[in-house]
């Protein structure tokens, strides 16, 4: 479905509404952030370096909360959680790492897995009771080429690859958002669990990539403020539950915002409560 160029001049009156963006310091989080803060919501950024976001945001209009979040660390992850008060009507899970080398964090697991749906996994169910609206999961095209290995997520057996890496990360969370979804409505809640991908943003994302040669080609990619706009749609408007936002142009790289289908490894309803109880498991997150 075309959304007939969408744009943030579209965006509701946000008034009242408390947004939550995850590594909002820079690029599309940060753009994300001051769209939504622009239309009245208050925005609450999570990030790794909270000096760095305040000068960020110190000039743009609307109302910013600062607090410290670093999705790759659980032990950080459940200090926001626990010290979190009221209503979230959106958790945007934007924070995010592309094919980097290998490396563990200070809990011991794969840096980018955990980056980019280990973290954010365990921070949405542990927030899971806060939220009102809706969680949005920013995901990749590339996920369509991922593949989940239950027996090794955390990447300690298999030979690591960074771009494989990266790659079943999206998928995990394409995978995520399914799972989720079903027990939102299986428990008759309102909230949904929406997906957004950028398409091919022009960001830092993939700056130590081999993948980030496609920067150099404008006609196939998004500046980053249109990629924004997926994630804005997904965040904003009337979606169902599990919709996947993202750029209207051939194969998703570049465009405007419109209802898209992920791959067919995402929507496979047993892998993915698989998933979920994998990852809890290995989070400790006690949300079997």
């Amino acid at each position: 479905m075309h959304t007939n160029s969408w744009t943030a001049d579209e965006l509701p009156d946000l008034t009242g509404r408390t947004v939550v963006v995850t590594g909002a310091g820079r690029g599309l989080g940060l753009i994300t952030a001051r769209e939504l803060a622009r239309a009245g919501a208050r925005v609450v950024l999570g990030v790794r370096d909270t000096d760095k976001a305040r000068r960020a945001v110190a000039d743009l209009p609307g109302t910013f909360d600062i607090r410290p979040l670093d999705v790759s660390d659980l032990t950080s992850v459940r200090a926001f959680a626990d010290a979190w008060t009221g209503d979230i009507d959106i958790l945007i899970n934007n924070a995010g790492v592309m094919d980097i080398p290998a490396a563990r964090t200070a809990d011991g697991l794969d840096l980018q897995t955990t980056t980019n749906y280990t973290g954010p996994f365990l921070l949405t169910t542990l927030l899971l009771p806060h939220f009102t609206d809706r969680v949005v999961h920013i995901t990749s095209e590339l996920h369509k080429q991922g593949k989940i290995d239950l027996d090794d997520l955390d990447w300690r057996t298999r030979k690591h690859n960074g771009m494989q890496a990266y790659q079943a990360s999206k998928l995990a969370v394409v995978l995520f958002s399914l799972e989720l979804q079903r027990r939102l409505t299986a428990t008759g809640s309102p909230v949904r669990s929406v997906l957004a991908s950028p398409g091919i943003a022009r960001t830092s994302l993939a700056a130590q990539s081999k993948s980030n040669v496609v920067n150099r080609f404008t006609f196939l990619t998004n500046d980053p403020e249109r990629g924004a706009l997926s994630v804005l749609y997904a965040a904003t408007q009337d979606v169902p539950g599990n919709a996947y936002v993202g750029p209207d142009g051939l194969g998703g790289f570049k465009g405007s915002p419109a209802l898209r289908r992920p791959g067919r490894a995402g929507l496979d309803p047993a892998m993915a409560g698989r998933l979920w109880d994998a990852t809890a498991d290995l989070v400790g997150a006690g949300t079997r």
